[in-house]
C-alpha cells in the first residue's frame, strides 16, 4: 500500500487551529471557573473533630517516641471514661443525603457549565468544521484496536491505525495540554479537564459524610489496646557504644517503673 502524504496546508488550517482553540478554551474555562467559584462554608465542629482524629492517629503511630508518662497523659485526654474527648463528645449520626444540599447541587451545575458544556459544544463544532481531515500520524505502529479512538470521523478500513483524525486530535489536546496549563496557570488550575473528571469519579465516594460517633469509637478502641513500647530506651548506650553497668541498668529500670 502506498504511503499517505498530507497536504502541508492541513498543518496551518487544521492541525494548529485545533491546538490553539483547545488551549484558549481551557484558559477561558479557568477564569470563568474562578468567577463562578463560591466560598465553601467550614463547619467548625467538623473541623475540630477532624483535627482531633488526626492527633489521635499521630499519637498511635508516633507514641513510641514519647515516654510512658507522656503517652499516658495524652491517651488519658482522649480515652478517659469520665473526661476523655472520645467519651464526652457526643455526635449524632449523619443521615442527611448530601445530594439534597442546594449548595452542592449548585456547585455541580457550575462544574457542568464550565467543563462539560464547553467540551461538548467545541467538540461538536470542531467535528463539523474540520470533519474528514487526517491531521497527523503517531511515530510508532499501532494495532487496529486503536482505529475507533484515533480515527473518529474517518471511516477508512485501509487507513493505517497510526493516523489521527481531526476529531480525535481535539480530544487528545483536551487531555494532553495539562502540562501547558500547569506552566501557564499554575498548579490546581480549572483548565485541566482530566483533573475535573477525576474529581467527578471520586466525588461519589467523598460525598457521604463520616459518622463521628463510629469514628470516635473506632479510634478509642485503637488507642485503648495500644501497648506502649518506648523506642528510645537505652539510646545513650547505643550512641556512645558503652557497655551498660549494673548501676545504669538499675537506674534505667527504676526510671521506666516510675514512668
Amino acid at each position: 500500500m502506498a504511503e499517505l502524504l498530507l497536504d502541508p496546508a492541513i498543518r496551518l488550517w487544521v492541525f494548529w487551529p485545533i491546538v490553539v482553540i483547545t488551549f484558549l478554551v481551557g484558559i477561558v474555562r479557568h477564569y470563568i471557573s474562578l468567577l463562578l467559584a463560591s466560598q465553601k462554608k467550614v463547619e467548625l465542629q467538623q473541623l475540630q473533630d477532624s483535627q482531633v482524629m488526626i492527633r489521635a492517629r499521630l499519637l498511635r503511630e508516633n507514641g513510641k517516641y514519647l515516654t510512658r508518662q507522656s503517652f499516658q497523659m495524652r491517651r488519658h485526654y482522649f480515652n478517659n471514661e469520665e473526661t476523655g474527648y472520645f467519651k464526652t463528645q457526643k455526635r449524632a449520626a449523619v443521615t442527611q443525603n448530601p445530594m439534597t444540599d442546594p449548595s452542592m447541587m449548585t456547585d455541580m451545575l457550575k462544574g457542568n457549565v464550565t467543563n462539560v458544556l464547553p467540551m461538548i459544544l467545541i467538540g461538536g463544532w470542531i467535528n463539523w468544521m474540520f470533519s474528514g481531515f487526517v491531521t497527523t500520524k503517531v511515530p510508532f505502529p499501532l494495532t487496529l484496536r486503536f482505529k475507533p479512538m484515533l480515527q473518529r470521523g474517518v471511516e477508512l478500513q485501509s487507513l493505517d491505525a497510526a493516523w489521527v483524525s481531526s476529531a480525535s486530535w481535539y480530544f487528545l489536546n483536551v487531555f494532553g495540554l495539562r502540562s501547558i496549563y500547569t506552566l501557564v496557570l499554575g498548579e490546581n488550575n480549572a483548565a485541566d479537564q482530566s483533573r475535573h473528571i477525576q474529581e467527578q469519579m471520586s466525588g461519589a465516594a467523598m460525598a457521604m459524610p463520616l459518622d463521628p460517633k463510629a469514628a470516635f469509637k473506632a479510634e478509642w478502641e485503637a488507642l485503648e489496646i495500644l501497648d506502649h513500647q518506648w523506642a528510645l530506651s537505652g539510646v545513650e548506650q547505643e550512641l556512645t557504644g558503652a557497655t551498660p553497668t549494673p548501676d545504669s541498668l538499675y537506674h534505667q529500670s527504676k526510671q521506666q517503673l516510675d514512668n
